[in-house]
């Protein structure tokens, strides 16, 4: 069994997108003044490697709390042009980014989530439109790369209610 990071690290004064606030992480605590180092920080729900659900551009739409974590893992493929996409499988593109025609394929087909290569940035109204079609969303994986055309996928959220999004470890699992 090997595993994949697909995650970007936190740290502070990351890029964000334009206009969002900075992420900041601070140490408040340290081994040698408190006994133990903790550390405080201020994260945007869709900053680095994140995932969205339809709250985020949908009024009314679904949100963090009306998921079960087996949503946010499965069987997932590496998306091929030429190869017919299925409902089992979420898919990562990792070689081009999700244009029009590509959403209405995945719109027809509804596969357990998409996510995206920390290479390409979504479209907004491609985002939305999926998002509206109830569609999971990652954003910022990292490594594609590395990854094979089949393997594990898990993209779990932090348990934010009422959440939009969420930070995640993404990770694949390859036999």
């Amino acid at each position: 069994m090997k595993i994949i990071d697909l995650t970007l690290p936190l740290y502070s004064g990351m890029p964000v997108f334009p206009g969002d606030p900075e992420v900041s992480i601070e140490l408040v605590a340290t081994l040698e003044k408190d006994g133990w180092n903790m550390r405080r920080m201020q994260v945007n729900t869709h900053d680095a490697t994140h995932m969205n659900v339809p709250i985020h551009m949908v009024a009314g739409g679904k949100n963090l709390d009306d998921y079960s974590l087996e949503t946010f893992c499965g069987p997932a493929k590496i998306y091929m042009p030429d190869a017919p996409m299925e409902p089992s499988f979420g898919y990562i593109f990792r070689d081009r980014n999700i244009d029009t025609a590509i959403a209405e394929e995945i719109k027809k087909v509804k596969p357990r989530f998409v996510g995206i290569s920390s290479e390409y940035e979504w479209d907004i109204e491609i985002e939305k439109d999926l998002l509206v079609t109830g569609i999971i969303q990652y954003e910022h994986l990292a490594n594609t790369a590395e990854l094979p055309e089949n393997f594990f996928f898990y993209g779990m959220p932090l348990k934010i209610k009422e959440g939009d999004g969420s930070p995640v470890r993404a990770f694949a699992v390859v036999d």
